[in-house]
């Protein structure tokens, strides 16, 4: 397998690529803006050439192939189908589905010989099934497809990974074993506290602060009675969110420690201060900074966290975990839903679980590197002249300082513009660094995120702070001189042609980003 750390891909011909090289492989390589934009504008000389994608975006080929074969032996002509890892999942996404197509019927069909769950219908549905498929996260991976084509069991020792990876989570967080739940995705986390929220306090809403990575918004719009939605996060906005949560408007406040893409941060000692007296319960994501380096159960009644990105690092396996606080004043209420939930809807396939444990023996020691790369990286774009801004946690910034564990790092993302906004394509065409979705894999990955996350909103997206030209970079484990020489290098480069602009845009809300996280 391809080196990425020294060798990356990058070039145009390397278009459609894993990222990794592996059948696993959660990113692609979008080595050329054109390639962006054509993959987001359906173009297929774009979308012929993608080998792989970000699994909730792009269903996996082995997937299609076990879809095939479902259709071929129990469906009819002019249907679809979608694979589901449990009844429940199946379920949910059928409801779903006619809450948006009630003109059609579904049918719903288990697999008894690879205990998976067929979602069939008219292939118009199709749209509506993926887009479930995507905001829940309950998906289907290649692995459990592959076994499912071959009439394979799951790995054996699969159990005692998960429980490997429970303790392994627990011990640094500092709480027990019995408060970590895992999932098939760090969504479909998100989707079941969501679902938790929903269920233990109806008829409420969420709120969310900080521009947050785009799906986490999209399931507090999709599903339940709404969402307050907060971009920037003032004094008064903090105030509004407690005048709702004293009049019991609310089931949960979510935020990002810290967001992805802007990489801010709430102050996290006040909001707490703020829910508590009220029941309310917080909600953190520590994806992007990871439990190494912050303790967001300092505040957080619940923590979700996406075990694809740094905890992996591999960048070839899905997964996510739940934490709960033992100190909540929730904790029995909200560690039994969750026993209750996976007892009858454990849909973590033991072979991911097998890889994920490998992948994450090294975990902190990768985070500290990667975190030491990134706050090096950052500085060294802050002083470029090409550079108008960047977006890192700063010392000073008090979200990040009220839950910051002695020694820890900000994490490995950061973002930036440029001054001059045409030159982005030409830089981005010219960094010599992997190119795709995804982030806290190993090695270094760019991304033109606002245009892969909200191609189809990008005037929304802006008027939320999100520049259309930000380049956003997970940065990897490579030696930070070799780095900065392919930055510099790339961003030495003047007079580039203005960036193609999009053929289509359409009024927010949308579900249509094609894939990112």
């Amino acid at each position: 397998m391809q080196d990425l750390l020294t060798n990356p891909i990058w070039q145009e011909d390397t278009l459609g690529q894993p990222l990794p090289p592996s059948p696993h492989a959660v990113s692609v390589s979008l080595p050329c803006w054109k390639h962006v934009i054509g993959y987001e504008e359906g173009e297929a000389t774009v979308l012929s050439k993608m080998q792989a994608g970000y699994p909730r975006f792009f269903i996996p080929r082995v997937n299609l192939q076990l879809e095939e074969s479902v259709l071929a032996e129990h469906g009819e002509p002019g249907q679809t189908c979608l694979l589901f890892p449990s009844e429940a999942a199946v379920s949910r996404a059928a409801t779903y589905v006619l809450d948006r197509e009630d003109m059609y019927s579904l049918q719903t069909l288990e697999l008894t010989d690879s205990n998976l769950w067929a979602l069939l219908g008219p292939a118009e549905c199709r749209p509506s099934m993926r887009l479930y498929w995507r905001f829940s996260g309950e998906t289907v991976s290649s692995r459990r497809a592959t076994a499912a084509l071959q009439k394979l069991p799951d790995a054996p020792d699969g159990d005692a990974a998960k429980a490997t990876i429970r303790a392994r989570l627990a011990r640094l967080a500092k709480v027990s074993p019995q408060d970590i739940f895992l999932f098939p995705s760090g969504m479909a986390a998100v989707f079941a506290v969501h679902r938790l929220l929903m269920d233990l306090w109806p008829d409420r809403q969420s709120v969310q602060l900080d521009f947050p990575y785009v799906d986490v918004l999209k399931v507090q719009e999709q599903f339940g009675d709404g969402v307050h939605f907060y971009p920037v996060v003032t004094e008064e906005v903090l105030q509004q969110v407690a005048t709702r949560a004293a009049a019991q408007e609310l089931h949960g406040v979510f935020c990002e420690a810290p967001s992805n893409p802007l990489l801010s941060c709430v102050p996290m000692a006040r909001l707490s201060a703020l829910l508590q007296p009220h029941g309310v319960p917080l909600i953190i994501d520590d994806t992007v900074a990871t439990v190494i380096n912050v303790d967001a159960l300092k505040f957080a009644d619940i923590v979700t966290t996406s075990l694809t990105k740094s905890f992996s690092g591999t960048g070839d396996v899905l997964a996510g975990a739940v934490t709960i606080n033992p100190r909540s004043p929730h904790y029995e209420t909200l560690r039994s839903w969750f026993e209750v939930e996976l007892a009858e809807n454990d849909i973590f396939w033991g072979e991911d679980a097998v890889e994920l444990e490998h992948n994450s023996r090294d975990f902190p020691k990768r985070v500290r590197r990667s975190s030491q790369n990134a706050a090096a990286l950052a500085g060294f774009l802050e002083q470029h002249p090409a550079v108008k801004r960047v977006y890192y946690p700063k010392l000073a910034t008090e979200g990040i300082t009220d839950i910051l564990r002695p020694g820890g790092g900000r994490g490995c993302l950061l973002s930036f513009t440029l001054q001059d906004p045409s030159a982005a394509p030409a830089v981005y065409d010219a960094l010599q660094l992997a190119k795709g979705p995804s982030l806290g894999t190993n090695f270094s990955i760019c991304c033109p995120y606002t245009l892969l996350a909200h191609y189809t909103e990008l005037p929304w997206a802006a008027e939320c702070g999100l520049e259309a030209h930000l380049l956003r970079v997970s940065v990897g484990l490579e030696e930070i001189d070799d780095l900065t020489s392919r930055f510099d290098q790339a961003l030495s480069l003047t007079g580039p042609k203005p960036p193609r602009p999009p053929k289509k845009l359409q009024p927010r809300p949308s579900q249509k980003s094609k894939g990112i996280a």
